[in-house]
């Protein structure tokens, strides 16, 4: 640490987690740091690790204070993207360094920093009521959002449900705002569908072309046979549907050889008007109508939902105004989150830090805003199970 004044509570809680290295699936520690920090306020945890025999086995942690109704969950992840090429930092990305108002390092707003501002929100919450007097306070935490997401929380979804755990209402702390904090919450996502189409032709000489089939005509032609940009208007709260071409490769790389194999990738990202298996139909029919041999694979990620205004969002949204004068947008855009899970579960809204350098070099939150955040969430908590502000 460089800055010469000491951290908040919330800040250093995020800085001991930014400084555990934990790229998916190589989560343990920080893991271990959360549980211990966890415990030591009276949370009950549970680790659980999911494909144990699978290629990416993930760590999961569950931690719940309180037996009784409404049960207000916070969900993320601990695990983080690679860092790239670690000479473009102008600092260590596991160094945790705070510097000119900012928590540096790989994590820091995406999205250890909402993890620890909700930690910390939780204990003072529970220091200043004496322990949890209404309701529960849980966290769902996982170490495989970034990466396949196949053992991470729709696993433990699954085992809350066999233990018969009721959520009354989940937060996600995904970093929801474009420049600053209070701007945006999240009250549901765009469904997600990964498209693969392949194209088969002859390989040949291209001095030759009557003894070759040329598969890139025929993958063109197909491609445009398809609604490539927006293909709908949206909705209230959903922009347009949107078919984006991702890659496009064939079975050679030379100037003068004609392939005989070609793929496109795509991906659509569909709003409420359509189901993900409507989106699939649609481009099967676009593509046949060719008359063209092709092959479509669909690897659908998961489907639009919203999360109709209601107690949850109007709690958050009185949080951040009365914390920091903010009227957030509902929103809907943006990437998929593990929310996509959670939907099905309970009622699910999404706030956190600012959005502006995850995944990128020098990633990093401003202090005053993982304070912020701390604020915001503790009264979020204070309304939810005490109706009362914190």
């Amino acid at each position: 640490m460089t800055s010469g004044t000491t951290p908040s509570h919330a800040v250093a809680l995020a800085r001991e987690l930014v400084c555990c290295p934990s790229v998916t699936p190589e989560t343990s520690a920080a893991f271990d740091a959360l549980a211990v920090r966890l415990q030591a306020s009276g949370f009950r945890c549970w680790r659980l690790p999911f494909g144990i025999d699978s290629d990416a086995p993930a760590d999961n942690l569950y931690a719940r204070i309180g037996k009784a109704e409404p049960n207000l969950c916070f969900a993320g992840h601990l695990d983080v993207v690679p860092i790239g090429d670690e000479t473009a930092w102008s600092r260590p990305p596991f160094a945790g360094d705070i510097e000119d108002g900012c928590l540096w390092g790989r994590g820091a707003s995406d999205m250890k920093g909402a993890i620890a501002a909700f930690v910390v929100a939780a204990e003072d919450h529970l220091r200043a009521a004496g322990g949890i007097r209404n309701g529960s306070i849980s966290l769902l935490i996982t170490g495989d959002e970034e990466g396949p997401a196949k053992n991470g929380t729709i696993k433990v979804l699954d085992w809350l449900r066999q233990r018969g755990e009721q959520i009354e209402g989940c937060l996600v702390g995904e970093p929801t705002n474009p420049e600053q904090v209070g701007q945006t919450v999240k009250i549901g996502r765009r469904g997600s569908l990964n498209v693969r189409l392949t194209v088969s032709g002859q390989q040949g000489h291209v001095a030759y072309p009557h003894r070759a089939d040329n598969s890139v005509p025929k993958l063109l032609q197909l491609l445009a046979a398809l609604p490539l940009g927006p293909f709908d208007d949206g909705n209230e709260f959903f922009e347009p549907s949107n078919l984006e071409v991702t890659s496009l490769e064939t079975d050679v790389n030379a100037f003068n050889v004609i392939p005989g194999g070609a793929e496109a990738m795509f991906n659509v990202r569909f709003n409420t008007l359509h189901t993900g298996e409507e989106v699939i139909a649609s481009l099967r029919t676009a593509c046949e109508k060719t008359g063209l041999a092709h092959e479509l694979d669909f690897a659908l990620k998961g489907e639009p939902f919203i999360t109709a205004p209601g107690p949850l969002s109007e709690a958050l949204e009185k949080a951040i105004h009365e914390e920091i004068g903010s009227r957030p947008e509902l929103a809907t855009g943006g990437g998929t989150s593990d929310a996509r899970y959670i939907k099905d579960y309970c009622p699910v809204v999404e706030f956190g830090l600012v959005s502006k350098t995850i995944h990128a070099v020098d990633e990093y939150a401003l202090t005053e805003d993982i304070d912020a955040l701390k604020r915001i969430y503790g009264r979020l908590i204070a309304l939810m199970l005490d109706g009362s502000a914190a």
